[in-house]
């Protein structure tokens, strides 16, 4: 009897991990933090400890985008890193594949692993803009959808954002994305990456796929996936931002990431 009630008890989704994993999570393009609460709820619910990320000009930070560049964005999520004791699992979502492509780059060593969600995966010397031409599927640069401004920042049409990053989520959540949007830096997206094998190719990677994505569409994941040399790839069934269509399947892809 007691074997069988501590088998009930390990059952748990609260369950204590016996090693419990540092995650530092990135959010991407005209996000913000609000976007990894009930993902980063979660994961600190099983012992984890948990950071999320507020790029620079996002969420509450009044940064001016003339001065925001991928490289910003970089030092950011390092800065992140070095308040954490041992190696962490780095998350980052659309925008943010670019820059934990760069921060592995910069500080291999400490990373455990990286995790792509619907995110960019670049090869070296490639920008964001680049990878986004890849992408026949994507409905981000069609029929006007992408607005440049004359200030450096990129906008997207207000009739699209639910369609584009939150068209599988409730009414409640595709407000809440509505409520929380902000203009993007555009200079970020044109900053090319440098990777090597040596330090970039040495971090083990793992992507997940989102299997209705009208951002970062399945045919381009699947190139990036190929041509980044992803040997674990995991799929939900979501648009572009699972982390809140359906945080809690996410939450145990993320974990079954970490323990494999």
């Amino acid at each position: 009897m007691a074997c069988i009630f501590i088998s009930a008890s390990c059952s748990n989704d609260d369950k204590q991990p016996e090693n419990p994993k540092n995650y530092v999570l990135v959010h991407g393009a005209w996000q913000a933090p609000y976007a990894w609460q009930a993902v980063k709820g979660n994961l600190e619910k099983q012992g984890n400890k948990v950071i999320v990320v507020e790029l620079p000009g996002h969420g509450n930070d009044n940064t001016s985008p003339a001065a925001i560049t991928l490289d910003v964005y970089k030092q950011k999520v390092m800065d992140a890193l070095s308040t954490i004791d041992g190696k962490v699992i780095l998350v980052g979502h659309s925008l943010g594949g670019m820059i934990i492509s760069s921060v592995a780059e910069a500080v291999p060593a400490k990373i455990e692993k990286l995790v792509y969600v619907a995110a960019y995966l670049p090869e070296s010397g490639q920008n964001l803009d680049q990878l986004s031409h890849m992408d026949p599927d994507s409905q981000l640069g069609i029929k006007g959808n992408l607005i440049f401004n004359d200030n450096g920042t990129i906008d997207v049409k207000a009739d699209q954002i639910v369609n584009l990053f939150i068209q599988d989520g409730s009414p409640e959540i595709q407000n809440l994305v509505v409520k929380n949007y902000r203009t993007e830096p555009l200079t970020p997206f044109i900053n090319p990456v440098v990777l090597t094998e040596q330090n970039f190719g040495s971090v083990k990677k793992a992507y997940i796929k989102t299997l209705q994505d009208h951002v970062v569409s399945p045919y381009l994941q699947n190139k990036m996936i190929e041509t980044g040399k992803v040997k674990s790839v995991y799929e939900i069934n979501t648009g572009h931002s699972p982390f809140l269509s359906q945080p809690d399947e996410l939450s145990s892809i993320l974990t079954k990431i970490a323990n494999n």
